[in-house]
């Protein structure tokens, strides 16, 4: 398969001076927006306990036992801002991302033990689903490290109960265990009650020494008041029961490691506990990366920083698409499918990191009169119309056919519209997209270069294809809403409009509320805001999206569920002719 992949068709070329001036003012309006991204990070981070209490208690943070424990230079953060009930913590309280662990691709997550030891706290249940739903669909070990008081008593409504509560993490982790997925954890404090759970659903559990996991801690060993009220004598018997158990607290190591042999190792120190997940995660499956490269990894021709020159920060301004794809594949090039049919839509084959990638995009401008075929209107990039429809779901078929992981760049404006558009069966196609994503059970992640719209949004392998997208990143220039804000606006207030011109009425006032339903629109759109919503699960500068997408490939090809062997795929063949 040397002639098909080795070497494919250049894509691209170098930026000019002039397109670099040009370009000026785009830059610091994404630099802007990075600003603002860097200060809600940085928020995350100094949420609660000051760093000096941690440090006091001779215990290392959440980021520095990560650190510690991935390979340098691999972690991909995934969920930093995520807070999507707006916590006075401002954060779910728990840290996760893809790394590499000992040369091998894992999901890591920990609980925050800042903020309140790690409880369970609004908005976390959610985030530990998206955690565990990532490693079933790439087929990675998940690594937790365990440190979690339980509930934050009280807002336990907001996190206990409920088809998507904490405890359905437990599931997940049971399910993952079913399909192959070790779940390893390194544990560390204490842990009752949920907390406890959390420590002994993985596979592997590693203590540290002065670790603890239990059904409950002292207060609930207590438990309820026999006389069904509190009184002094009630109060003293809680505190004699408190200071015992703070002491001894109940499921330590002498416990679970001596009595129950839960606990598989139990290490003096932090970082003997961190070694220790890295030498299981040696133990995991996983084949060595050559094994599914069609060729030697190559850097693109071009620098990733050029993409904040070439995507345009507004969002009624073109760009190429080919060109910011030219800053991210193996030596800028490619294998188009079907360039010739669905100009709105490119579909095509690249290398990342020598492993063979699906991509499927928006490209952008006037697409030309005499298009769609359907209309008499002509058609502009970023919307969809039939032949790109109709391609999408032949590439995402013959995808899952020959098993390439496909990642999406996302500019889509949505699905034309009206009566034409309707016969045009543009309804249909698009639920079809759907099926196809569905069938193909392949790894797939999602970029929002710049607009997710309206039902486009969905089809395009957005984060609503639960069972297929692993994640979904935005970008400083990411906006996500059902329409734009001034045609929700035009949408909303047209027959006002009419009904106050024919009365007589002064306008004014309904182009006021038009104009503050569009502010209110661009405000809940913003990147921050649907990283803070989780709309995207992660808001990544331009030149950090090749790494996000090699990593997605490394995970993709480390330990797959199903294999086409390279010589039967029909991708290439098809798009050679």
């Amino acid at each position: 398969m040397k002639p098909y992949f080795e070497k494919m068709t250049p894509l691209g070329k170098p930026l000019t001076d002039k397109q670099m001036e040009a370009a000026k003012e785009n830059v610091e309006s994404i630099q802007g927006v990075e600003k603002q991204l860097a200060e809600a990070v940085e928020a995350v981070k100094n949420a609660g306990l000051p760093e000096k209490i941690l440090k006091k208690r001779g215990q290392l943070n959440v980021w520095e036992r990560i650190e510690y424990l991935i390979d340098p230079g691999t972690w991909c953060p995934l969920h930093t801002i995520y807070d999507p009930q707006f916590n006075e913590e401002g954060t779910t309280g728990v840290v996760d991302g893809l790394a590499k662990i000992n040369g091998k691709w894992a999901v890591v997550i920990g609980f925050n033990n800042k903020v309140m030891a790690g409880a369970w706290i609004a908005g976390q249940a959610d985030n530990q689903l998206r955690v565990t739903d990532m490693a079933k669909r790439l087929h990675v070990p998940l690594v937790w490290i365990v440190n979690c008081s339980g509930v934050k008593l009280p807002e336990q409504h907001e996190v206990y109960a409920n088809r998507r509560g904490n405890g359905t993490t437990f599931f997940r982790h049971a399910e993952l265990e079913k399909l192959g997925v070790p779940i390893l954890a390194g544990i560390y404090g204490t842990n009752p009650a949920g907390g406890g759970y959390q420590g002994v659903s993985p596979t592997i559990l590693l203590a540290h020494k002065d670790a603890n996991i239990a059904v409950g801690g002292g207060g609930i060993v207590s438990g309820m008041s026999p006389k069904g009220k509190f009184d002094e004598e009630g109060a003293e018997l809680l505190i004699e029961s408190t200071r015992h158990f703070k002491e001894v607290p109940p499921g330590s190591v002498p416990i679970h490691f001596t009595e129950t042999g839960f606990f598989k190792e139990v290490y003096e120190t932090e970082e003997g506990v961190l070694d220790a997940l890295k030498k299981y995660v040696d133990m995991c499956p996983a084949y060595d990366p050559n094994f599914f490269r069609v060729a030697e990894p190559k850097e693109p021709k071009f620098s990733g920083e050029d993409i904040n020159s070439s995507v345009a920060f507004n969002q009624k301004r073109s760009y190429s698409l080919d060109e910011m794809m030219a800053r991210i594949f193996d030596n800028s090039e490619h294998m188009e499918f079907r360039p010739g049919y669905g100009p709105e839509v490119y579909t095509g084959l690249a290398k990342i990191n020598g492993f063979l990638m699906a991509f499927i995009g928006n490209r952008q401008g006037f697409l030309g009169a005499k298009y769609p075929e359907y209309a008499p209107y002509p058609g502009i990039g970023g919307k969809l119309y039939r032949q790109g429809l109709i391609k999408m779901n032949e590439f995402v078929t013959l995808c899952g056919r020959d098993r390439v992981p496909i990642v999406w760049f996302q500019d889509t404006s949505g699905i034309d519209v009206g009566d034409i558009a309707e016969k045009a069966e543009l309804l249909a196609l698009g639920q079809s997209l759907i099926y196809s994503i569905e069938q193909t059970d392949v790894p797939q992640i999602c970029i929002v270069l710049r607009k997710g719209t309206a039902a486009a949004h969905y089809i395009m392998g957005g984060p609503t294809s639960n069972n297929h997208n692993a994640f979904t990143l935005g970008t400083p220039t990411t906006e996500i809403y059902v329409m734009h804000g001034e045609t929700a606006a035009a949408a909303s207030f047209a027959r006002r409009l009419v009904k106050e011109k024919d009365a007589g009425r002064p306008l004014g006032p309904v182009i006021d509320k038009m104009n503050d339903l569009a502010q209110q629109y661009y405000d809940n759109s913003r990147p921050i805001y649907c990283a803070n919503r989780g709309y995207v699960d992660e808001i990544v500068s331009f030149p950090m999206l090749r790494k996000y997408i090699s990593a997605f490939a490394g995970c993709a090809y480390q330990n797959p569920i199903s294999i086409c062997p390279q010589h039967h795929m029909m991708l290439p063949r098809i798009i050679k002719g």
